[in-house]
């Protein structure tokens, strides 16, 4: 089996077997990460993947996870930042959905009695 060497922050080097190595390749290549859990500390690292680490783990048996981002997270945001005052005043709102239910509900038992 192949031996994958890593680093861990507090403890240094450490050797992992490819199953202990979680590699997630993202359709943006910038948020392509590798995480494996220290097998001295048991603390959860985890590390961008370059095209170069992502091909070397691949080689190693360790299998590739693939994440698709949603198009939504990738536009362009124009405009201020929604406030907790704007959440409120959503919620706010959202009660007065029931009067548009009850207006349409009362157009529709009009049109049965006519």
């Amino acid at each position: 089996m192949t031996t994958i060497k890593a680093t861990c922050p507090g403890c240094g080097d450490v050797e992992l077997t490819s199953p202990q190595v979680r590699l997630v390749v993202c359709s943006v290549s910038a948020w392509s990460f590798y995480a494996f859990h220290c097998p001295t500390c048991t603390d959860e690292v985890r590390r961008h993947a370059t095209d170069e680490v992502v091909r070397l783990l691949s080689t190693g048996g360790v299998t590739a996870e693939p994440w698709d981002v949603p198009a939504e997270a990738l536009e362009e945001r124009a405009g201020a930042t929604i406030s907790w005052d704007d959440v409120l005043d959503f919620s706010l709102a959202l009660d007065g959905v029931d009067l548009v239910a009850e207006a349409e509900g009362a157009l529709l038992r009009s049109r049965r009695s006519a």
